[in-house]
């Protein structure tokens, strides 16, 4: 009996130190909820002091330095995007691995302390290819992108699935560091549909996310597409007070949140590197502190757009693989000053119980010394297999997603003619018999060219470089390739070849490479093709490749891709991350569609990020020369702009149609000489928004390009963080100015929203005409 009550007492504290093990292994579970003031963590108010950082743009290898960093600038949460393309990149094929394990980086964020707030789309934007949606959806010739279209839904719905038997164990409710999730992205600038938002909210919720669901949108959208059963929040980049009266006008009760607060901005191939307002930052930052108003700042750390992943800007601007966006912590993750002067901010509004860790070490950093790259494989010598089609077609259509594609046929012998495509996205270059003859461009329309006389029959080839599919507005249905017809001297072309370059690990791989022909290069400089290097390094760290010599391409070391180059800038190098070197050899691949100056490699201790040449740009002038013409004009509508920072809706008197709309200021709010725009949204006649797919800059008068983007794409490019500003620091031209957009065809307006230049500065527009018609400027 009593080795029978030994036996039974050793079973029961067995068990019970099983028990206490394991509720010691359990996570702590932690609440989360939304207050009439606050955000309550526990039941005690919680400000969320957020930083964005996007996983997909750090190396894996350095998340958990990158979240020390934000750790020690003093954030308590980061918020997280979910890049769908990159997730799903072919239908139904989910993959998790590398820099798509954004599982990973939540639980080291947990680790070191972090809640997250996680973004998972179906839309994100992020300056990121097609905004994360997968380019498969554009096989669909009418599928219509981001609305209640059953292929767009079922499509998304399946993903959400995914990506919640993925994140579900992650939320708080189940012990881990997700505290909220975000359905779409700033939808209400591209849509109302509040049943499109309600369904996607459902798919989360029937998918399995029980947190906190929330939209974000900015201040002048802010009631598009709203729902009571999501909680909103506002994106601004400046003047915090204005943007929480705006939510206030929607969330009669509890806490207000800014989802996206901008400390910088990201760059465009072609114009000045940005640079954020120090000062304005900090105030705003110490306003939304003091007022108890929760932020997430975007980007706390902005990385690099590594691979074939950066997008484009509406109409057409494509983005730099640098995102550095003047971040306080840069893009290969050193403490810059506004890094220290956040820090010390955020030590004087701590919650209870925290504390500011450490800044962790930087990592090694080292250089290359130049190297030759010795080896070469002509882009023409390692075509695959060709596809037969009568007419050519758009990539998606041969199962392409990014890369290059190369469309091929024969054209007879004859007289010099005129080439002409519908359209090419994004860069068409030309050649017969292996002799480039011209450059078909998408940032200007320019999809005509004279081909010279021929005595006989020749191989006419397009190798089309496909560069982001656009991520902002309608102009996400963006199909990459030749779009039809194609015609010569009026006729239309007929029997293609295609070639699929999708620049993948595959057909790397396959390359032929041999020693490089130095007569031939100096000969061929235009001859688009793979390069070679193999460089040795004893003590792998990180570095910055030097391109500067370089045209334009793509650049690999050791198969991962680093990104796209252009030697126009103002990015000139590449961010290597040492954990991608290795010690001994290490191989570099460059791909130049353009040819390099010198065929040779370098690695720098610190990033070239503002070096703008334009004189070696294709494009023979950024605009067509033309002559304004309104003398003879008649204005459609003379009013007066309202002072201050909201969006304003003006209805035309009687709508007008036309191929140019010209916004001419001809005084300002301050009275001093200078016009700015952050954005022209024009209407149609239904009152809804025009695409600008196809738009152009048709005239400006003026524009600041030195001593920052000023450029008058900004008026047209859908965000309001950058502007159009007339020109200040060389010279101040006086009022009136105009800036005409060419719409590509004639198109029936009937009213617009302007949105003025935001924050601090001048430029708002206060006395205007309007003039829409056909021959606005003569070319």
């Amino acid at each position: 009996m009593m080795r029978n009550c030994k036996l039974i007492l050793a079973v029961v504290l067995n068990l019970v130190w099983l028990g206490c093990a394991a509720a010691a292994d359990a996570p702590t579970k932690h609440t989360f909820a939304i207050g009439t003031n606050d955000f309550l963590l526990d039941g005690a108010r919680f400000q969320i002091r957020c930083g964005e950082v996007h996983a997909a743009r750090v190396p894996a290898e350095y998340w958990r330095h990158r979240l020390q960093m934000a750790k020690a600038m003093g954030l308590n949460t980061v918020c997280a995007y979910l890049f769908w393309n990159q997730i799903e990149f072919q239908p139904g094929k989910y993959d998790w691995s590398g820099q798509a394990n954004v599982m990973e980086f939540c639980k080291i964020a947990q680790e070191e302390g972090l809640w997250v707030i996680l973004r998972p789309g179906p839309y994100a934007c992020a300056e990121w290819d097609g905004g994360g949606l997968p380019w498969w959806l554009l096989k669909n010739d009418d599928i219509k992108l981001r609305t209640r279209d059953p292929r767009f839904m079922a499509a998304a719905t399946n993903y959400m699935r995914e990506v919640a038997k993925q994140f579900g164990p992650l939320q708080i409710t189940h012990g881990g560091p997700i505290l909220m999730v975000q359905v779409e992205n700033e939808y209400g600038s591209f849509g109302t549909d509040t049943e499109y938002m309600g369904a996607l909210r459902q798919a989360m919720i029937d998918a399995g996310f029980d947190v906190t669901l929330f939209a974000c949108n900015p201040s002048y959208d802010i009631k598009k597409g709203y729902r009571a059963d999501l909680f909103p929040v506002v994106n601004f980049g400046a003047d915090p007070a204005n943007g929480f009266k705006a939510l206030r006008g929607i969330l009669s009760t509890g806490p207000m949140m800014c989802g996206e607060f901008y400390p910088g901005w990201f760059d465009t191939w072609g114009s000045p590197h940005h640079l954020g307002k120090t000062p304005q930052y900090l105030a705003d930052l110490e306003y939304m502190l003091t007022n108890n108003e929760s932020f997430s700042i975007y980007m706390a750390h902005g990385g690099t757009t590594f691979g074939l992943w950066s997008g484009a800007d509406r109409p057409f601007k494509p983005d730099a693989s640098s995102y550095d966006y003047d971040a306080p912590i840069s893009e290969a993750g050193w403490a810059t000053p506004k890094f220290f002067q956040t820090r010390d901010l955020f030590a004087k509004h701590l919650l209870p119980g925290e504390k500011i860790p450490d800044v962790p070490p930087t990592n090694a950093v080292i250089t290359i010394a130049p190297v030759e790259a010795a080896e070469r494989a002509p882009i023409f010598e390692n075509l695959p297999a060709a596809i037969s089609d009568a007419t050519p077609q758009t990539m998606e259509k041969y199962d392409q997603g990014h890369g290059c594609i190369v469309y091929r046929t024969t054209i007879p012998a004859g007289p010099a003619q005129m080439l002409e495509a519908a359209a090419v996205h994004d860069y068409g270059f030309v050649y017969l018999d292996g002799q480039r003859v011209g450059i078909f461009d998408r940032r200007n329309n320019s999809y005509k060219m004279q081909l010279p006389a021929r005595e006989k029959s020749a191989t006419l080839d397009i190798l089309v470089e496909a560069v982001g599919h656009v991520n902002f507005g309608l102009e996400v249905h963006d199909r990459k390739g030749i779009q039809t017809p194609v015609k010569l001297g009026g006729t239309e072309l007929t029997g293609w070849k295609i070639f699929n370059l999708p620049l993948d690990d595959k057909m790397l791989a396959g390359l032929h490479f041999r020693p490089s022909d130095k007569m031939l290069h100096l000969d061929r400089r235009d001859t688009p093709a793979f390069w070679r290097a193999i460089v040795k390094i004893e003590n792998p760290g990180d570095t910055f490749l030097d391109l500067r010599s370089w045209g334009k391409g793509v650049v690999w070391v050791n198969g991962h891709c680093l990104g796209r180059f252009w030697n126009i800038g103002p990015t000139q190098t590449a961010y290597t991350p040492g954990c991608w070197l290795h010690a001994g050899e290490n191989e570099i691949v460059i791909l130049d569609l353009t040819g390099p100056e010198k065929p040779e490699l370098a690695g720098l201790e610190k990033p070239i990020l503002d070096d703008l040449h334009s004189e070696k740009d294709f494009a023979k002038s950024r605009r067509p020369l033309v002559k304004l013409q309104l003398d003879s004009a008649k204005p459609v509508l003379t009013a007066q702009f309202a002072p201050g920072g909201n969006a304003q809706d003006v209805k035309l008197p009687v709508a007008a149609t036309g191929r140019y709309f010209c916004l001419e200021s001809l005084s300002a709010i301050d009275g001093k000489p200078f016009a700015a725009v952050a954005e022209l949204i024009l209407l149609d006649a239904d009152g809804k928004s025009l695409s600008h797919e196809g738009w152009t800059i048709g005239y400006v008068d003026s524009e600041e390009r030195d001593k920052e983007d000023g450029t008058a794409e900004n008026a047209i490019d859908g965000q309001t963080a950058n502007f159009w500003h007339t020109q200040w620091s060389a010279a101040q031209p006086v009022q009136p100015h105009q800036l005409v957009l060419d719409l590509g065809k004639a198109q029936t307006i009937s009213g617009f929203q302007y949105v003025p230049r935001q924050g601090t500065g001048g430029g708002r527009i206060k006395d205007y005409r309007i003039f829409i018609g056909d021959n606005l400027i003569k070319k």
